[in-house]
């Protein structure tokens, strides 16, 4: 049997609930204002090679809270097959599958974990040393690559640099091409990068 609920009951539990949204809002507040590149990484200036040639088809989408819906890193539109480079140096941390799906995880020498997902393969192993550069497996149709500083996420976006060819002309009479100059990276944070 049901009893209803007197005045003072229904006042309490209206004020529990009035906190409890109140917290959860200041929380999400809170979070939102944390600034998205870690200090170090600021005052570094840090900028990556990207891991792939590649356009972003999903950018990083911060979470309101640890266990929040929000995507924790960028997804690439990747052809199946596609080489994935590390973006520094650092040590192989975890290389493996996690629900059917094969990772690989880099404690880079700067800090930071670089986590690529969606792989088709890994050619590393853990407790590898890798380069920046190295090639660390190869892509399915989406390469998936985070960032974390610690336990929090970042967007990896700011820390990424494009490569920049130079247009050049081409023969046309049938003589040989000459190779063009290298392409250079370029940064949202600084003008080159390297």
């Amino acid at each position: 049997m049901h009893r209803p609920l007197i005045p003072e009951v229904l006042h309490a539990r209206r004020a529990r609930t009035l906190v409890r949204r109140s917290l959860a809002a200041a929380a999400t507040l809170a979070v939102a204002a944390l600034p998205t590149l870690p200090s170090s990484a600021v005052a570094g200036a840090r900028c990556y090679a990207p891991p792939v040639e590649a356009r972003v088809i999903r950018p990083f989408d911060a979470p309101a809270c640890d266990y929040c819906a929000g995507h924790r890193g960028l997804d690439f539109d990747t052809r199946p097959g596609q080489v994935v480079l590390a973006v520094a140096a650092g040590s192989v941390s975890f290389a493996g599958l996690v629900a059917r799906v094969r990772y690989v995880v880099v404690a880079q020498d700067d800090g930071l974990r670089a986590t690529y997902g969606q792989l088709a393969t890994s050619s590393v192993d853990v407790g590898r040393r890798v380069r920046a550069g190295q090639a660390i497996g190869t892509t399915t149709d989406v390469l998936f690559f985070g960032l974390r500083d610690g336990e929090r996420y970042l967007d990896p976006a700011p820390l990424l640099g494009t490569w920049h060819r130079r247009a050049r002309l081409v023969p046309l009479d049938g003589s040989p091409r000459r190779p063009g100059p290298p392409p250079q990276l370029v940064c949202r944070n600084h003008d080159q990068g390297g």
